[in-house]
């Protein structure tokens, strides 16, 4: 028996999200979705690697002491907020199984598939995810009933080198992290809050995806990989005058871009499309 014929249903979700990752979110690491404009990414003494976009105007992407390995968008455009609200409603449409999860998961040890909390999750300790590099995981909050996912000293380990955005978190309402090693994209509902701390930053491997603001202070943020199914750790850019164009972004060092991106738009090798500062 092969894994789709084992997970019928968490096969269906790499499908889905592979599908609606062409679309535009696949591009964000972190990205504000929220409708008419009213997008706002906060990003305090944290790095983020990937890019960063919001439904709001430029200055709603607000950075102090932050260090982001990618483009700062705002605002996006109307195809990815499509398409965050199109991935939202089919995650929430997914099948829980009969069984929902409760507690903590302190210890738990979780095999690929489907898991749902009825309503809010409050999670600490640390969660196992044992599985291959092609297995996936969906965890859903607030299934059933409005539910916000909450997690304090709260870490993910993904067993036998597993990507770490092969797992997805559908969230009713908020989601707030705090001193946590987390691990997965999360598609919330309503605000993200993450938190480190400062003398040792939370660590989050994946994407953090919302329909309101998103708040990011003391935490080191990898990204996944532009689509990725549903994903991988940001692969590293080689960049430098005279590269080309490599559809990625070290960092918005070079504002030659009106999108703030530091690649190069359409240089190539001996011929570079722009040459630093505020040129265009």
């Amino acid at each position: 028996m092969n894994s789709c014929q084992k997970y019928f249903s968490v096969c269906a979700l790499a499908l889905l999200t592979q599908a609606a990752f062409a679309q535009g979110t696949q591009d964000y690491a972190v990205l504000s979705a929220a409708p008419d404009g009213g997008g706002a990414v906060t990003c305090t003494r944290s790095s983020i690697d990937g890019n960063v976009g919001s439904s709001g105007q430029p200055a709603s992407v607000v950075e102090t002491s932050c260090g982001i390995e990618g483009a700062v968008v705002a605002p996006v455009s109307a195809g990815v907020l499509a398409d965050f609200e199109s991935t939202y409603a089919a995650l929430a449409l997914v099948a829980c199984p009969p069984v929902p999860l409760t507690g903590t998961l302190a210890g738990v040890t979780l095999a690929p598939g489907v898991y749902c909390f009825d309503a809010a999750a409050t999670l600490t300790g640390t969660l196992t995810l044992d599985g291959g590099s092609t297995d996936v995981w969906l965890f859903k909050v607030g299934a059933n009933a409005p539910g916000a996912l909450t997690g304090t000293n709260f870490a993910v380990v993904m067993a036998n080198g597993t990507p770490a955005c092969n797992v997805t978190w559908w969230v009713d309402a908020g989601a707030t992290m705090t001193d946590s090693d987390f691990k997965g994209t999360i598609f919330a509902g309503a605000a993200i809050t993450m938190t480190g701390l400062a003398s040792a930053k939370g660590a989050y491997e994946g994407r953090a995806l919302a329909r309101a603001a998103v708040t990011v202070t003391d935490v080191a943020l990898l990204g996944c990989e532009a689509g990725s199914t549903p994903g991988h750790a940001k692969s590293k850019c080689n960049q430098g005058v005279g590269n080309g164009p490599e559809g990625c972004d070290p960092g918005n060092s070079n504002q030659g871009n009106p999108f703030g991106s530091n690649d190069e738009q359409g240089g190539m090798p001996g011929n570079p499309g722009r040459k630093g500062g505020n040129n265009k």
